[in-house]
């Protein structure tokens, strides 16, 4: 009877996580820094931390400060990227009648309010990043190829923390279920226990893809492969972890099986493919 007590305790805990966590650090007023800024934080320094590891041990030609610039160009495509892909993939009709809250944190529905910026793409960011990386390798003539295998392997750890942000921002929750392990988001007005997909996210898309990848960092057959391996991987997981992740209301399912996150990972794992058999012909064309 006490363990069925014990577990019954433990379950309602669980359910009812995400409305014991303040999403806030601390607030003046209605500006807050919220624990999801910190973890973007703990992700690019988690990123640096392991590709200055690769720098000390394996065999790459670049120092510390060549990383660290690097990493403020990459950091400035991922947001700029993430915020123009939720834009253009997510909610393009309304940012088209409220252009000034592409980038600006306020809303002007209603007169002039503080809300932050709400709305990042990964596909928008991961564009993003290779496109500072592509422009900053050719202004610091830089092996685009190279530098993009050193980092990948390093990335999905990182992205780790920030699903783990928005967990605890109780957002980007499941599709309804009557699994035990459901929770209840506080945000959600429909009150129903839902997956959280975040989570599954956080392990499949982060901690299962780092641990492949990490691996396998010393077995590169070609400049190149380890960003196919990453396209493939997470836009195969990410693919099958959309089924139970809530679709957006404002979008929902196309042709009523799949979303828009679904499309863009088929798109994803597609462009991996192209991508390994392009570099590996390349590579036999040079080698040969």
């Amino acid at each position: 009877m006490q363990k069925g007590t014990a577990l019954s305790n433990f379950v309602d805990f669980w359910q009812h996580l995400p409305s014991k966590i303040d999403p806030s650090i601390f607030s003046i007023g209605s500006f807050q820094v919220r624990y999801y800024s910190l973890m973007y934080i703990v992700a690019f320094a988690l990123t640096y931390l392991l590709v200055a590891y690769r720098l000390r041990t394996e065999k790459f030609p670049y120092t510390k400060e060549m990383i660290q610039d690097l990493m403020v160009w990459g950091i400035l495509g991922l947001i700029l990227g993430g915020r123009l892909g939720y834009v253009f993939f997510y909610n393009f009709e309304y940012f088209v009648r409220h252009p000034l809250e592409v980038f600006l944190p306020f809303s002007f529905a209603n007169g002039v309010k503080f809300v932050g910026i709400s709305g990042m793409s990964f596909h928008g960011g991961l564009i993003g990043v290779v496109i500072a990386a592509a422009m900053f390798c050719y202004i610091r003539r830089m092996r685009l190829w190279d530098i993009i295998d050193l980092f990948v392997p390093c990335v999905p750890l990182g992205y780790t923390f920030g699903r783990i942000g928005n967990f605890i921002n109780g957002e980007l929750w499941g599709r309804a279920t009557d699994s035990a392990w459901g929770m209840y988001f506080p945000l959600d007005v429909t009150g129903r226990l839902r997956h959280p997909s975040q989570l599954y996210e956080a392990f499949f898309e982060g901690i299962f893809l780092f641990v492949i990848l990490w691996a396998l960092r010393k077995k590169r057959p070609f400049e190149g492969a380890f960003l196919a391996y990453y396209l493939i991987g997470y836009g195969a997981v990410r693919f099958f972890i959309e089924y139970v992740r809530e679709p957006d209301a404002h979008i929902g399912l196309y042709f009523g099986l799949v979303t828009i996150g679904q499309i863009l990972c088929l798109a994803m794992v597609l462009a991996g493919v192209g991508l390994y058999f392009l570099r590996r012909s390349s590579a036999s064309r040079v080698n040969g």
